[in-house]
């Protein structure tokens, strides 16, 4: 183990790092840029991940030649959410993976405290459908903050929640502006996957999520 022997608390990102939901807010956004007549790939959607769900709009909307108010932005982002939505009907527990599943179990074994903390609102209801709802110390998500990634509100919020000072706390992170809200909390930042390796911000860069295990 080569972590800080003050670490006390271990934060998780959700999507791309707990579970992937990837495939499934790519095909969202897809169908209401398609509405829209917006182009929109895959390259796009990865500039999506760990941005909040108005930030995303913004994005996607870069591409269109029309300018929409504030309320119909809000009735597109309405409309993504429920086309994600009924499309996370169809996870299940399967899509937590054993390696998941053990590494978590294993490092509450060793006394450090859990929590899930992402940008996304629909954060309960995925960890209801994959086997999780209540497994977390504490859950920060979308609900809670008004700020989303790079800000580091929703880690502070999670590590108020747990009871840990934000200095004795771990970030796992597959995004590059998660991993520059976990530094700006002043918090430990642990590239997995996506543009959150290699982003030369992490203090961590880990093979595997079970590779946690030879770090704390």
């Amino acid at each position: 183990m080569i972590a800080s022997v003050l670490c006390k608390a271990i934060l998780f990102d959700l999507d791309g790092v707990i579970c992937s939901t990837d495939k499934f807010h790519y095909q969202a956004w897809k169908t209401l840029a398609d509405r829209l007549g917006i182009y929109f790939d895959e390259e796009i959607n990865n500039r999506l991940r760990g941005v909040s769900r108005m930030d995303s709009l913004n994005i996607i909307l870069e591409r269109s030649d029309k300018q929409y108010t504030q309320k119909e932005k809000e009735i597109f982002t309405a409309e993504k959410n429920g086309v994600y939505r009924e499309l996370l009907k169809s996870m299940g527990p399967a899509d937590l993976t054993d390696e998941v599943k053990d590494t978590l179990a294993e490092l509450r074994s060793r006394g450090y405290k859990l929590s899930a903390a992402s940008s996304s609102k629909n954060t309960k209801f995925i960890l209801r459908q994959i086997g999780l709802d209540g497994f977390f110390d504490s859950v920060a998500d979308g609900a809670d903050i008004t700020r989303s990634k790079p800000d580091p509100e929703v880690f502070l919020v999670a590590a108020k929640r747990i009871g840990v000072d934000p200095t004795n706390c771990a970030v796992v992170e597959d995004a590059k502006a998660g991993i520059e809200a976990a530094k700006a909390a002043g918090m430990m930042a642990l590239a997995l996957f996506g543009d959150a390796k290699g982003c030369g911000l992490e203090d961590y860069s880990l093979k595997s999520f079970s590779d946690l295990l030879n770090i704390f």
